[in-house]
């Protein structure tokens, strides 16, 4: 029997991936990645016992943990999945939809140069008096969680707004800066701190910290060392360590 793939078909695969894409970023966005990937994995271990192979037994078995599973799912996500509905719901979520469906365009590189500069020289006098810093750049995925963690500040990007918040006597130097949008969102913000084993016992908390948010989102993570004042970059979970200014500034304006 000969298999037809019509428009029809077409669009239903579209979907799905769009489905999937969207509950990938969702759960990325709230840390559950690896929640995601299970459930994932399962389904697709259900799809072959009960539809392909028809093992019955193990298929009914399976179909009473697909069921409950997803109210339990639905219990535990409460709260990103009525954040998520809403945003649907929304103008924002037209503007998602047919952002999904358009090219992404890369920005003006005269106005990534403009917003990064003032990072670039904060950090680099900051290293040169060896004052610890950790800055996150949001890029597509929010890091609105980890907003919620710090306190807000809302304000244009300025190398001296920066460098007063990570001096040693401010009450926020010692939490995360937090960069969106070309505006600084807010400081004093916890990240979460990378597990790897593999990271060198030289590096402190700052340096995990870093690790630890670029592991989980797509954000770039600045860090300056206290102890030896020389500038890293997390990035998708890689560590970039003792880059100079220049280097800094093409890897925050490029896509690395």
């Amino acid at each position: 029997m000969m298999f037809n793939f019509g428009i029809k078909d077409a669009i239903d695969v579209l979907l799905v991936a769009f489905f999937l894409y969207e509950t990938y970023l969702l759960m990325k966005k709230t840390g559950a990645t690896a929640i995601f990937l299970g459930v994932l994995s399962f389904i697709v271990i259900w799809l072959l016992v009960a539809k392909v192979f028809d093992m019955r037994l193990m298929g009914n078995i399976l179909d009473k943990f697909i069921s409950v599973g997803f109210i339990l799912l639905a219990i535990v996500f409460q709260k990103e999945i009525r954040e998520f509905l809403q945003t649907m719901g929304s103008n924002k979520g037209i503007k998602m939809l047919l952002k999904w469906f358009r090219p992404k365009e890369e920005g003006n590189v005269g106005d990534n140069i403009s917003y990064v500069m003032p990072i670039v020289m904060a950090s680099m006098d900051m290293a040169k008096r060896k004052e610890g810093a950790l800055i996150a750049i949001q890029q597509d995925i929010p890091l609105d969680t980890f907003v919620e963690t710090g306190e807000e500040i809302n304000a244009n990007i300025s190398a001296r707004l920066i460098e007063n918040i990570f001096f040693k006597n401010s009450p926020l130097h010692d939490g995360a800066l937090i960069i969106a949008n070309k505006r600084i969102k807010a400081a004093g913000c916890i990240l979460p701190v990378s597990q790897n084993h593999n990271v060198p016992k030289r590096y402190g908390l700052r340096h995990r910290a870093a690790l630890g948010l670029s592991e989980e989102t797509d954000a770039k993570v600045i860090i300056v060392s206290e102890e030896t004042g020389k500038i890293s970059l997390a990035y998708r979970g890689q560590l970039y360590a003792g880059i100079s200014a220049e280097e800094l500034q093409n890897r925050l304006v490029s896509g690395m």
